[in-house]
């Protein structure tokens, strides 16, 4: 008797793509750097912040849309964009199906396995990600690839500084994957023959390139490749941040925001929307989780533009006191991931039900008809709790 394949949390989807991803894949998809304090305070975080729930009043019907960036989502959850989904064969494109069958926006990132024209015709409302890489004619070229695919929105990810090392180790992962590398890790993989099998069906080996990346005319460079073009680009000024908005021309959105003063400076650079991230703590280690930051940047901008927050959502009851705190939406990373590790498309969606299922017991409990009415005195806020990163004058 086979095991029933859905989850009842994302903490369960973690232990079953654990045990269905080999081992390096696995250690591929698990957040954190050098200590690990960041990505523990991301999660951690949520858990001392309590509800105050309400026992009358409350309504029989509840709305839980929203849109960003005037796109409509049913919840206010959108796919954060992460790098190379090559733990299922359809990677992006199957998390994009789950995200359009569940009414939800889809980030794609420039460094996806699978290209944004595949991603778009999945899923309409795509969000694509990008770098400071490259030339401006190159990232221009992106940019118009993008567009012309139907992206409603450019995420622009600005937030990263090459950390790298971690004390539990990083996985090794091949430049790409030919039949000599496929020999090299086949002591790894054979303990995965369920995964090993749903590639074999597939007729094709993991895809390690970044099909988006590809200059006209040319072939798509490996991960590492891009990678490496990444690291040797300098990194951009509030100038260049100006340039990429303008050069997009519409919905722009500045990830990776924690200060007050760079939530200021952006707004000024004529930015849609931040999102307060700390890069699901892969970036410097032992900035503070994104929850504590979020109050700050959202009463320094949320009335002039969309606060986002990315970090640690693991439920629908995070989406909640994301919202209570001043976030329009949240983005999720590693929560899907799981999903689409334990149980490919089907398991996003098993996710993206669950944060729905939370979301609204939240907004029940607390005695509200809809998700924009959430606020702090719904929530018990530790003293302490808050983190105001930068100048707030």
């Amino acid at each position: 008797m086979s095991r029933n394949p859905w989850f009842e949390t994302v903490a369960e989807a973690q232990r079953r793509a654990k045990k269905y991803l080999p081992s390096t894949v696995y250690g591929a998809l698990v957040a954190g750097s050098e200590r690990g304090s960041t990505i523990d305070d991301n999660l951690s975080a949520f858990a001392e912040l309590g509800f105050a729930p309400r026992v009358a009043g409350h309504h029989a019907q509840r709305d839980l849309t929203t849109t960003v960036l005037g796109v409509e989502s049913s919840i206010p959850v959108v796919i954060s964009p992460t790098g190379v989904q090559a733990v299922h064969p359809d990677g992006e494109v199957a998390v994009a199906r789950a995200a359009a069958n569940r009414g939800v926006i889809m980030g794609l990132s420039s460094f996806a396995s699978k290209p944004v024209e595949e991603v778009a015709a999945a899923n309409p409302s795509v969000f694509y990600q990008m770098y400071w890489t490259g030339t401006r004619d190159a990232m221009s070229q992106r940019m118009e690839r993008a567009r012309r695919a139907g992206a409603k929105a450019l995420i622009a990810t600005l937030d990263w500084s090459f950390s790298n090392g971690r004390d539990w180790g990083s996985p090794a992962i091949p430049e790409k994957i030919d039949l000599k590398t496929a020999m090299k890790f086949a002591p790894n993989v054979i303990t995965r023959p369920r995964w090993l099998w749903a590639f074999g069906k597939s007729g094709r080996f993991p895809d390690l390139t970044a099909p988006n990346l590809t200059p006209p005319g040319g072939t798509a460079p490996t991960f590492f490749g891009a990678y490496y073009e990444w690291m040797q680009t300098p990194p951009p000024s509030w100038d260049d941040v100006k340039w990429m908005r303008e050069e997009w021309g519409g919905p722009f959105l500045l990830k990776g925001v924690s200060r007050v003063d760079d939530a200021k400076r952006a707004v000024d650079a004529g930015v849609s929307a931040v999102s307060v991230s700390n890069h699901g703590g892969n970036n410097l280690d032992t900035t503070p989780a994104a929850i504590r930051m979020l109050p700050s940047v959202a009463a320094a901008v949320g009335d002039q533009i969309e606060v986002l927050l990315d970090g640690g959502v693991r439920r629908g009851g995070d989406v909640a006191k994301a919202l209570a705190l001043g976030a329009r939406a949240v983005l999720i990373g590693r929560a899907y991931l799981w999903g689409l590790g334990a149980n490919g498309q089907t398991g996003v969606e098993n996710v993206l039900d669950l944060l729905r299922g939370g979301l609204d017991s939240a907004v029940l409990g607390l005695g509200r008809s809809a998700v924009h009415e959430l606020c702090p005195e719904d929530l018990v806020i530790p003293d302490g709790f808050t983190r105001t990163l930068g100048p707030t004058v």
